[in-house]
């Protein structure tokens, strides 16, 4: 049994199909068939099985998946522990967050990133926050930027930002009249908002519970831009960080407004897998998020 062995295993089992990881490892499929075969015949048991459309595992499959995926990850830290000896000059490192948080957080951090570390090959990927924490456990993704809470034994969790949310409308609303509206006014219109699930939603639907207030959902997206292009052609209100529609209020394409009394906030923080060790790709994004922390999180103009 090899390290390539045990690539290809891997790929087979990941994909469900030969032709599939062969197309992924960049091989011939009859070459990672010999391979597997071996494995079979070194371990004295099948594998996998070998349907018609799809391949599955066997239960001895299942648990030599799982010791590929721990050789994997510990031949990965190897590599990173030999490389961090020396000046951080190489290493991959996958970020993840919500759609806001692409948008308006992580291109600049990511370009301050890259000046530093020109040959750390960098990756993002956006998703909710479920399913980046599943791309966190199986080590697609090294370090996400999520709304919270994020609760996860498994987790390391670091609260990094709170933003206040604001009442978004049309130029000209009637809440447009004001800089400050009181929260019982939300419920005479319809809402354009977060889908829910998102964690970003939950606060909205809390604050929405807690106050009494009624919801006309006329519209649910993820996509923040999308919401700021309905809100702006007058077909709702929204409730949004003041950060995500800081350039438009300043054009004058949509006004905002703060909610009396206590401040609706949200908090977004880091989160990567628990380990004694974390690399230091990831120690290094996090030190540069605080440096630049001061230009994210941006707050409401004072009333």
């Amino acid at each position: 049994m090899d390290v390539r062995q045990l690539e290809m295993f891997k790929a087979v089992a990941e994909e469900g199909s030969f032709t599939q990881a062969a197309r992924k490892l960049h091989v011939s499929q009859s070459a990672i068939s010999r391979q597997v075969k071996l494995l079979e015949d070194e371990l004295q048991g099948k594998l996998l099985h070998r349907g018609a459309r799809r391949v599955t595992l066997t239960h001895a499959g299942e648990l030599l998946l799982r010791m590929a995926s721990r050789v994997q990850q510990d031949m990965a830290e190897v590599i990173s522990q030999i490389s961090e000896t020396h000046e951080l000059r190489r290493g991959t490192l996958t970020l993840a967050g919500g759609m806001t948080v692409c948008m308006l957080i992580l291109p600049r951090l990511l370009r301050k990133y890259r000046s530093l570390y020109k040959h750390v090959d960098l990756r993002v990927v956006s998703g909710s926050s479920e399913e980046v924490a599943g791309m966190l456990r199986s080590h697609e993704v090294d370090l996400a930027l999520l709304t919270l809470p994020i609760v996860a034994r498994d987790l390391e969790v670091l609260p990094v930002l709170k933003e206040e949310l604001v009442v978004v409308t049309a130029p000209g609303h009637p809440l447009s009249r004001s800089r400050v509206v009181d929260a019982a006014e939300l419920g005479r219109y319809p809402l354009i908002v977060y889908e829910p699930g998102s964690n970003t939603r939950k606060v909205i639907d809390t604050f929405f519970i807690e106050n009494n207030i009624p919801m006309e959902i006329a519209m649910e997206t993820e996509n923040v831009e999308i919401i700021k292009a309905m809100v702006a052609a007058g077909l709702g209100i929204t409730l949004v960080p003041y950060m995500a529609i800081a350039r438009e209020a300043r054009q004058r394409r949509i006004a905002f407004a703060r909610l009396r009394g206590r401040p609706l906030h949200r908090e977004t923080g880091w989160v990567y897998l628990k380990s004694d060790r974390v690399p230091r790709t990831v120690t290094e994004m996090l030190r540069l998020f605080e440096s630049l922390k001061p230009q994210f999180g941006i707050r409401p103009p004072a009333v």
